[in-house]
């Protein structure tokens, strides 16, 4: 009889223990930022984007022009159980060229400094918001000349 229970115990203990690893936290890391040490090596006004190419290596991510800044871009993502994934880090290091190609400014932000920095943007404003079908018909009615449809 106390066999089957230690042996009860031991098996409710190894669920236990089961359900705990399987409900911790997972983070997952994407992107790439430079250590600070590395950026304390480049001079603004001085240092080229060949130079910042050479240090700590192009980004992933640069401005719209083919001489745009650079952004270096670094997420951190928790993901608990069944709950949505969450962004609990996210660094944001951009650094801007003056137009002789040298370093104009260094900057970093962060997810508590609430600045939104649009990396890609693929937004086409149209005309026709709001318009359904029926509303665009009707109201080119008054716009149709006769004239030019029989020259």
């Amino acid at each position: 009889m106390f066999g089957i229970i230690k042996r009860t115990r031991g098996a409710m203990v190894v669920l236990g223990l089961i359900a705990l690893t399987a409900c911790s936290a997972t983070y997952r890391n994407h992107g790439y930022v430079p250590l600070e040490e590395d950026l304390q090596q480049l001079v603004v006004g001085v240092d080229t984007r060949a130079t910042v190419d050479d240090m700590i290596g192009a980004p992933s991510t640069a401005g719209m022009l083919d001489q745009g800044d650079y952004y270096y871009v670094r997420s951190r993502v928790r993901e608990f159980g069944m709950y949505r994934p969450e962004v609990v880090e996210r660094q944001v290091l951009a650094i801007s060229f003056a137009e002789d190609d040298t370093i104009a400014n260094i900057e970093r932000f962060g997810l508590e400094d609430g600045h939104i920095v649009p990396l890609s943007r693929r937004v086409t404003d149209s005309s026709v918001i709001d318009n359904g079908f029926l509303r665009q018909i009707l109201s080119n009615i008054g716009n149709i000349d006769p004239s030019q449809m029989f020259n």
